[in-house]
């Protein structure tokens, strides 16, 4: 409390004590600029104790999934690409937060049975992401059975056989993949869009890549396929936003999923998993740790839940920090060998004019 007088009072009157807002006033102003919407609860809200921090803050509905741990409690996604996978775990981690999930994919058996693993909370709806009527009908469907969608992404991918020089670029296979993944994916925005508009607020992810960041990963149809994925999610962010919508997308480096596998059992014949595995850790560039669908689905977790509120246009790369640099290994002189040590990695000189 301080003694404070006012413009129009002489030095002769006693000075009027002024007291700071209280923090119920504070709470008060803020809230007639912040109106939550309680009509957006899952719950009855007269049984809940709102604290006056989170009503002058505004955000109700994100304090009170944060602290029950469930980040995504009473939300509703759908998942393209989600039968197997890294779809398939993030449908886990989304389920295990809280939120009803819609599995969408081309595997008709393997999507019923992933359904049924996770549970009442999970169903599945046959997809070809290549058809846009297929997309259409997903978000329709989810509309129907959940009453509304909080969560799109679009996961469902391929990697295709195709000659890593663009001197033998085949465009059928080029346009092959530009449909699943590039295609596909625009046409989950495009309708999951569709019914976000009018509720002002949803959230859309995308699954992108390594060699969308970095050229030389991959052959030229899946890295464009990819690359053109960062690029729609930059330029519809722009659009979204102004309806309270979130895009992002996430570019994880090799994860070994039955899609990967399949791949790699082309590219080594005869080699068996265990061996192919190892290859793919050693593309790894953090010591003591390996790109898992885990840590995919834990970085669509954060961009789809309220921890990311004002994250979008983002593309969050999951790759230990492969494509932040570059090492180059060369042939150690003699004097670089210690005895007991193995050969030195050396890094590309610098030059200095």
């Amino acid at each position: 409390m301080i003694t404070k007088r006012s413009e129009n009072e002489s030095d002769d009157q006693p000075l009027k004590k002024f007291e700071f807002p209280s923090t119920e006033q504070k709470a008060f102003s803020s809230f007639k600029l912040h109106h939550i919407d309680y009509s957006r609860c899952d719950f009855p809200i007269k049984n809940v104790s709102i604290s006056k921090a989170v009503v002058a803050a505004g955000s109700f509905n994100r304090r009170f999934s944060t602290e029950t741990g469930r980040k995504l409690e009473g939300k509703v996604a759908l998942i393209t690409g989600a039968a197997s996978g890294i779809g398939k775990e993030t449908a886990a981690k989304f389920i295990s937060n809280g939120a009803r999930v819609v599995i969408a994919d081309i595997q008709h058996q393997l999507g019923q049975e992933t359904a049924k693993q996770l549970g009442h909370n999970a169903s599945f709806i046959a997809c070809d992401v290549t058809k846009e009527s297929d997309v259409s009908n997903a978000v329709d469907f989810t509309i129907s059975e959940c009453n509304q969608l909080d969560i799109m992404y679009n996961n469902a991918g391929m990697i295709c056989e195709t000659s890593p020089s663009v001197a033998d670029l085949d465009f059928e296979v080029f346009n092959k993949v530009m449909g699943v993944n590039v295609r596909g994916a625009l046409a989950g925005i495009k309708h999951s869009s569709r019914v976000m508009i009018p509720r002002r607020s949803g959230s859309i992810l995308c699954t992108s890549s390594v060699t969308g960041v970095m050229g030389g990963l991959a052959g030229p149809s899946y890295s464009v396929s990819k690359s053109a994925i960062i690029g729609i999610v930059r330029s519809v962010a722009a659009e979204l936003c102004s309806y309270g919508i979130r895009i992002n997308c996430i570019s994880p480096s090799a994860v070994l999923t039955p899609l990967l596998m399949e791949e790699l059992h082309r590219i080594y014949p005869g080699v068996e998993d265990p061996q192919l595995v190892k290859i793919t850790q050693n593309t790894g560039a953090l010591l003591g740790a390996n790109c898992e669908a885990i840590d995919v689905a834990n970085a669509a977790l954060y961009l789809a839940s309220d921890d990311a509120k004002y994250v979008s246009g983002h593309n969050l790369v999951v790759d230990g920090g492969f494509t932040t640099f570059k090492t180059l290994s060369l042939p150690a002189p003699d004097i670089l060998f210690v005895t007991g040590v193995a050969a030195v990695q050396l890094t590309a000189p610098c030059s200095h004019e």
